[in-house]
């Protein structure tokens, strides 16, 4: 949808890409530039600067209970590097990577790139994507390496209970089965205090947590991220990325760890504005005849469920061709995804009541 886009122009509202509108906090620029000019440009151990790694520990405990050593933390390359050598480290050729849909379609590509079977397991729409603990429990089996969960989620919005993902660590453990908490939207929590997967387990051995600076912080481009997890996978990681990326670039990590070492002000007011956000956009679907979606309880997303005629594809080409506001289709997330619609609401409020304002007008002229 990003490149049909920008190939129709004109006005359209875009409400299709997972990225915050804001600009990265002052003080971690600044950061990078005096990097920069003290001649920090180098590489870094492969592992990643020792005083980041400290400092993730410590944010890891702090604002999500989850407590690891820095010999247990690799920086990557933002956070899908941790992803990919998650996979690499645990994944043998023909084993199964289970995920709940609907999902980021990165995880079929991983599990793909390590020679894995994605197994991915619809989770009930009428329950508004929760996390339905036996549906996945069913599924891993003896031939499972790996199992994803990403909560709050990408698309949906949603915050896993944490009874339930108890329950589908339990089970991975006991098929000597890891966990990858994706958590690179924890810190937008917004219902309940975030809290580690890694934190609330019986089993955090079996867990690695993926994280990453770009959604609290506004750093997408700067490309920081970490997996954390028991010494022995995380070591194996290092070796793995010693001959890919060699290491995070140097000025990016200083500027990753001015982000969780200085002041929180700018990160509070984005999460401030996300979750305005959040409260108009549940208020505006509550208002649209013929448009529901699960409430987002993190994230900066809304999976909509639109009464229009077609697939998902039809319909987010309909509303940017002839309405001007650009979504992305739900199918994109895998077969559960089918006939909705994913929002970003990582756009102003006056932008976002534009293009709610279009979306309401197809549902209207649809009638």
């Amino acid at each position: 949808m990003f490149d049909l886009a920008e190939e129709v122009g004109g006005d359209l509202v875009r409400l299709e890409v997972g990225e915050p509108d804001f600009d990265t906090p002052a003080h971690v620029t600044e950061a990078a530039c005096d990097a920069a000019r003290s001649g920090h440009t180098g590489y870094t151990s492969n592992a990643g600067l020792p005083a980041l790694r400290e400092a993730i520990g410590d944010h890891m405990a702090r604002d999500y209970g989850v407590r690891v050593d820095a010999d247990e933390i690799l920086v990557t390359t933002g956070g899908m590097e941790a992803l990919h050598l998650a996979a690499l480290c645990t994944v043998d050729p023909g084993d199964d990577v289970v995920f709940p849909t609907p999902a980021f379609p990165n995880y079929w590509v991983q599990a793909r790139m390590a020679e894995g079977m994605p197994t991915p397991v619809p989770m009930p729409a009428e329950d508004g994507f929760a996390l339905d603990a036996d549906r996945l429990v069913d599924a891993i089996g003896p031939d499972t390496a790996l199992v994803l969960l990403c909560s709050p989620n990408n698309p949906t919005g949603r915050t896993f209970d944490p009874d339930a993902i108890r329950a589908v660590v339990d089970a991975a453990a006991d098929h000597d089965a890891y966990v990858v908490a994706d958590e690179v939207y924890l810190g937008l929590a917004y219902d309940r205090d975030p809290e580690g997967v890694a934190a609330i387990t019986g089993h955090p051995e079996h867990v690695l947590t993926v994280n990453s600076c770009s959604k609290r912080y506004a750093m997408t481009g700067w490309r920081v991220g970490w997996l954390a997890g028991t010494a022995d996978i995380v070591d194996q990681a290092t070796k793995i990325r010693e001959s890919t990326t060699s290491c995070a670039p140097s000025v990016s990590q200083h500027a990753a760890l001015a982000a969780l070492t200085g002041a929180d002000d700018a990160a509070a007011e984005m999460y401030d504005a996300f979750r305005e956000r959040r409260d108009y956009v549940v208020d505006r679907v509550a208002d649209i005849d013929g448009l529901t979606c699960p409430r987002p309880e993190g994230a900066f997303y809304a999976f909509l469920d639109p009464d229009l005629p077609g697939s998902s594809l039809e319909m987010a080409e309909r509303l940017l061709r002839e309405y001007g506001v650009v979504l992305a289709p739900g199918d994109g997330f895998g077969e559960a995804g089918a006939g909705w619609l994913r929002l970003s609401f990582a756009n102003g409020l006056d932008r976002l009541d534009a293009g709610f304002d279009r979306i309401e007008r197809a549902i209207d002229d649809a009638r």
